[in-house]
């Protein structure tokens, strides 16, 4: 019998683990990546619970727990730098359970394992698809055509094949008034296992250790329209936003200016009626994103395995395996949209008495992790 086949759009955490899991059931599979090299900044990501089972079935993760960050807390530090409140943030210490690693990290690992089951092409996009009752036929901007019995859009909250399959991204995506910005910084964090986070209101910036490579993120309310594809407006958004608002803002934005090893978008929330049509999905970021406030990349691990186990278990039907897969992962992700937007005023409160409010309620928290111990 002749192998099944299916395109992946996007090779990062949740296209590089369908890929791995689809090719170990059976499937021939092929991934196209338009960027040449993995991102390295990004906040780094807990993997534990479901995400970190799927992780160890993918023997990844000794390589993970070597990346691992160690960081266990977090610091709300006041304009002097000095703990308003510290928290603890992990589940439990054990790094056979849980693990915090670099985004760059995870992805580097998942795409690894995935590279020994897979065909991975980088530098090429998919630029069309038309489908029939037997398959689809896909169009690459540098690739020859070929035939695939599935494809799966997991190229993040920009999707491609988001856009290509099912319409422009304005009909699915809302903003939520605010961006986020990543580098790489000089900025020591002064605890290589505290995560220190500074507010006023509408903005915040953190300073994450990382596993010996410091990270900076910007996170920040504004309503300002800004041309995603213009480095010069990410870079003025900053810039206007942190300057003069203290602790180390203004070294921060001093490198900010400096470098072009940054990430920035606005945080989104991508909500549609259908993941699917036909042969053609979606998974990960293209499917659900809300942006960094509700384990994206944890669910978009799960996701991959759900979408993988549901097309084993309907081989010869591949829209009614896509529809349990939606189904089942609809159900896991509700919850955390409906979380969204109050994750976004506890990381960024809009006002003195709001951050004073937060910084409490941590305290308080505080009070119960004590005695829990």
């Amino acid at each position: 019998m002749t192998k099944k086949s299916a395109l992946i759009s996007g090779s990062g955490i949740a296209g590089a683990t369908a890929a791995y899991w689809l090719a170990r059931s059976g499937w021939n599979v092929t991934v196209v990546e338009k960027a040449d090299a993995v991102r390295s900044s990004g906040n780094p990501i807990d993997v534990r619970g479901d995400a970190a089972a799927v992780v160890r079935e993918m023997g990844v993760w000794p390589r993970l727990r070597a990346a691992a960050t160690r960081v266990d807390r977090l610091e709300v530090v006041d304009s002097g730098g000095g703990a308003r409140v510290t928290i603890d943030t992990r589940q439990t210490a054990d790094l056979e359970q849980e693990v915090e690693v670099p985004r760059a990290d995870l992805a580097a690992a998942l795409l690894a394992a995935a590279r020994d089951e897979a065909e991975v092409i980088v530098g090429d996009v998919i630029t069309g698809l038309e489908q029939d009752r037997h398959g689809i036929d896909a169009t690459f901007n540098t690739g020859a055509p070929g035939r695939f019995d599935l494809v799966i859009g997991a190229d993040g909250l920009h999707s491609g094949v988001r856009r290509i399959a099912f319409g422009p991204e304005s009909d699915f995506a809302s903003p939520f008034g605010m961006f986020v910005g990543t580098m790489h910084t000089r900025i020591a964090s002064g605890d290589p296992r505290a995560l220190q986070l500074f507010n006023r209101p509408g903005v915040s910036l953190s300073i994450h250790p990382g596993a010996g490579s410091p990270l900076a993120a910007f996170i920040f309310r504004s309503d300002r329209v800004y041309d995603r594809h213009d480095p010069e407006a990410h870079k003025r958004l900053v810039r206007d936003a942190y300057t003069g608002q203290g602790w180390v803002s203004d070294q921060a934005v001093a490198e900010w200016l400096a470098t072009d090893d940054v990430y920035f978008d606005a945080v989104t929330r991508i909500a549609m009626p259908a993941w699917t049509a036909g042969r053609i999905t979606l998974l990960g970021d293209a499917a659900d994103c809300i942006s960094l406030l509700g384990e994206g990349s944890s669910n978009a691990i799960v996701a991959a395995k759900t979408l993988a186990d549901a097309i084993a278990k309907h081989p010869s039907d591949v829209p009614s395996a896509l529809s349990a897969y939606e189904r089942r992962h609809r159900a896991r992700v509700r919850a955390f949209h409906r979380r969204a937007r109050r994750n976004s005023h506890w990381l960024v409160p809009t006002t003195s008495p709001g951050i004073a409010f937060r910084n409490a309620s941590m305290r308080v928290a505080t009070m119960f992790q004590a005695v829990r111990k």
